[in-house]
């Protein structure tokens, strides 16, 4: 009985195993991530350098959306086309040399259609050269700690030395996922560009899942001829999201089919547990000689733990561990960490950031204050 018990529990096991390989069976790589806790949940040759077509223009976009953010470019400003941009072949929206076309408008074109022309000519807006915007794209990627990536062009298109991996690929997503604004463009099934001229063109998303997937808000797809049939896709259901990334299929339909049962496979399997809000506040700081003398504490991203559905919810405490903190701090300045912990084992940590600027309190201030306690008697005594 012993023997058959055995018998049956390395069967159960092989065909589990044997499941989980199953999940992407046509795909070159790939992975599944939880992005918040960078959990990854699945993964076939995650590491392994392969082309990846048009999900290079994550990177670019990553890049595009920083300048906005920081205000050195603006969605209205408007971009000049050059004869370089105009000329690129693969998936275009038809750009001409010397036309006009607004920051917001391109990044239509770039990411629902995977324009080259359109992510060329932002190359050369936010770079100065398309080579200065390459440069820029590969610059991010060490910093980001990408090891197996490396870009010699902004679109993506088959070139010797032009790869990534799936891994690298899915922390690129996550970044880019942090520029909340990508979602107001991923997730446009159709629109026109040129609306209100005689050259509209209508922009049908490259991203199907989108319209047919629940909860699927973006993010990205690529095919060129060595890389086959990739995409990233970001689906939300409830508090958890999930990111997929699938390189080197064969066929379209087959790579949007792998995606989807593979996020079923996750939202199916795991859950999410919130323990802390973004913008929650944690505790205070008070310091001498400041203004004002106290702040509040606050959690800078939602804090979540993935566990599997089933499993029995653990009890977690949190613990605040300040840095060493010296005037002036600024809004939305990382100040310490955030400790999860299971029991005595640290699970996670996340950043704490200040919830408003403190300043130096200057010598006008000091007078002041001492003046104001001596006139409400607040020194007397």
């Amino acid at each position: 009985m012993k023997k058959i018990i055995v018998i049956l529990l390395i069967f159960i096991f092989i065909i589990q195993v044997k499941a989980d390989n199953d999940l992407l069976p046509n795909a070159r790589s790939g992975i599944l991530i939880e992005p918040t806790t960078k959990t990854i949940i699945y993964n076939k040759n995650m590491n392994e350098e392969v082309s990846i077509a048009s999900l290079t223009k994550m990177m670019g976009l990553i890049l595009i959306f920083e300048q906005i953010d920081s205000g050195k470019i603006k969605y209205t400003d408007m971009v000049t086309v050059s004869a370089n941009a105009a000329g690129m072949g693969g998936s275009q929206i038809w750009l001409s040399e010397g036309e006009e076309m607004s920051v917001e408008e391109l990044l239509k074109g770039i990411i629902m259609a995977s324009a080259n022309d359109g992510i060329v000519a932002m190359a050369e807006y936010v770079g100065g050269s398309e080579e200065k915007f390459v440069q820029m794209m590969n610059d991010k990627a060490n910093e980001l700690g990408l090891k197996n990536t490396h870009f010699v062009n902004p679109t993506g298109l088959d070139e010797e030395g032009h790869y990534s991996s799936a891994y690298d690929v899915s922390m690129i997503a996550i970044e880019l996922m942090k520029h909340e604004d990508v979602f107001k463009f991923t997730t446009i099934y159709e629109d026109y560009l040129r609306k209100n001229s005689d050259n509209k063109f209508w922009l049908v998303n490259t991203n199907k899942l989108i319209k047919s997937y629940k909860g699927a808000d973006g993010l990205k797809t690529g095919m060129t001829d060595n890389a086959g049939y990739s995409m990233a896709v970001t689906a939300k259901r409830d508090d958890m999201r999930l990111l997929a990334v699938v390189l080197g299929e064969k066929e379209g339909k087959v790579r949007n089919k792998e995606t989807a049962s593979l996020l079923d496979y996750g939202f199916n399997t795991y859950e999410i547990t919130k323990i802390k809000n973004k913008g929650d506040i944690v505790g205070d700081v008070t310091l001498d000689k400041a203004i004002p003398e106290k702040i509040d504490v606050m959690v800078e991203n939602d804090v979540t733990i993935l566990q599997k559905k089933g499993e029995d919810k653990k009890e977690y405490r949190c613990e605040v561990k300040l840095n060493d903190l010296k005037l002036p701090l600024s809004k939305g300045e990382v100040i310490g960490k955030l400790l999860i912990k299971d029991d005595n084992n640290l699970v996670k940590e996340v950043n704490l950031i200040s919830s408003s600027n403190m300043d130096k309190r200057s010598f006008f201030d000091t007078w002041f204050n001492l003046l104001k306690s001596v006139l409400t008697g607040d020194l007397i005594g």
